[in-house]
């Protein structure tokens, strides 16, 4: 059963506002998940939105658990139309119906790491590469790379052309996506990227997903990569009515390719974008609170929030410089 009575004013305010484009800018500990639970329960209860036309889209397989298992609780009947899921299974059950459009049969296989590593040793192995000068596990970090950022073996070999060690690397990509193509398979970043080239290349599907799922909501936004932000943008072009939840500050994935500027540049991709801070934190004491803030307002390039909390204070924050002991240098192999 829906109930807003115990939210604050701000989650209120982003859980009701439901027509077009809203960034909420979630501090650690502000109640997000409920925000976007509760707002899934408020389409379709006070909006009378058909679950069947609402997208939660996540990034790990617990967060999504946690928050299927409330939209069920909270929802009731009709919350199994709600597609609830990561990134990566929204995009295999969608190319598990249209992947044959793309040239791929639709019982495709989905490569584990082992299984990209084995591939990547016979691409070497058929090209004739040294290990010993080239790493295969660096040829499909950068692979990983490139698909993250949506671009193709040529995409690749012509961004990087004066560099002699880069464009052996596209090489390997074309021959190991030439081996997967031919085995029916796709690698875990695959899934994303030909997903998004399928919507390109089929105007027809784009729209078809575009129609059903008219409100659109992503958690942990400040982690989307180049592919994940295409996919969302594509999908939410014709009706706009996308919710994005994140925390600028909160952003840790850059190593594995999160581009912070997504979140950051969400009201210029989204002209008359609503924005709503959710700055009262419900985990810790304010003097907790008040170190945190001390240290994030040195962060540049962020989103100005300050988290605050009605909790009574607790002992002071206590500061120790903990000195790590230098290592110890090895003695050359002849003195050992």
């Amino acid at each position: 059963m829906l109930d807003l009575s115990k939210m604050n004013d701000q989650q209120y305010e982003a859980t009701v506002y439901t027509e077009g484009p809203l960034l909420v800018i979630a501090g650690a500990g502000s109640g997000k998940t409920r925000v976007l639970t509760h707002r899934i329960a408020y389409l379709i209860e006070e909006e009378g939105v058909n679950p069947y036309n609402i997208m939660a889209i996540t990034f790990t397989n617990k967060a999504a658990k946690e928050m299927r298992e409330r939209v069920d609780r909270i929802v009731g009947y009709g919350a199994e139309s709600v597609w609830v899921m990561t990134f990566h299974s929204t995009c295999v059950r969608i190319l598990r119906r249209y992947i044959d459009r793309v040239g791929y049969d639709n019982n495709f296989t989905i490569y584990d790491t082992d299984d990209s590593k084995s591939t990547m040793k016979a691409v070497f192995k058929k090209l004739q590469i040294d290990n010993k000068q080239l790493k295969e596990a660096t040829v499909l970090r950068e692979i990983s790379r490139a698909k993250d950022e949506l671009m193709s073996p040529d995409d690749y070999e012509s961004a990087n052309a004066a560099d002699f060690s880069k464009r052996r690397i596209a090489t390997c990509y074309r021959e190991y996506q030439d081996m997967l193509r031919k085995n029916n398979a796709l690698d875990f970043d695959d899934i994303i990227r030909l997903t998004v080239y399928l919507f390109k290349a089929c105007p027809e599907v784009l729209e078809s997903y575009q129609d059903r799922f008219k409100y659109i909501m992503v958690d942990e936004y400040q982690d989307t990569n180049t592919a994940q932000f295409t996919l969302v943008k594509l999908l939410a072009d014709k009706y706009k009515n996308i919710c994005v939840v994140g925390d600028d500050d909160q952003s840790i994935y850059k190593f594995r390719g999160a581009n912070i500027m997504n979140i950051l540049n969400f009201e210029n991709v989204y002209s008359g974008a609503k924005v709503i801070k959710l700055e009262q934190n419900y985990r810790s004491t304010q003097n907790i609170l008040d170190a945190a803030n001390a240290v994030i307002s040195n962060n540049k390039g962020r989103k100005n929030k300050a988290l605050w909390t009605s909790r009574k204070e607790e002992e002071r924050v206590h500061f120790r410089d903990r000195l790590i002991p230098a290592r110890k240098k090895r003695k050359p192999y002849a003195m050992r």
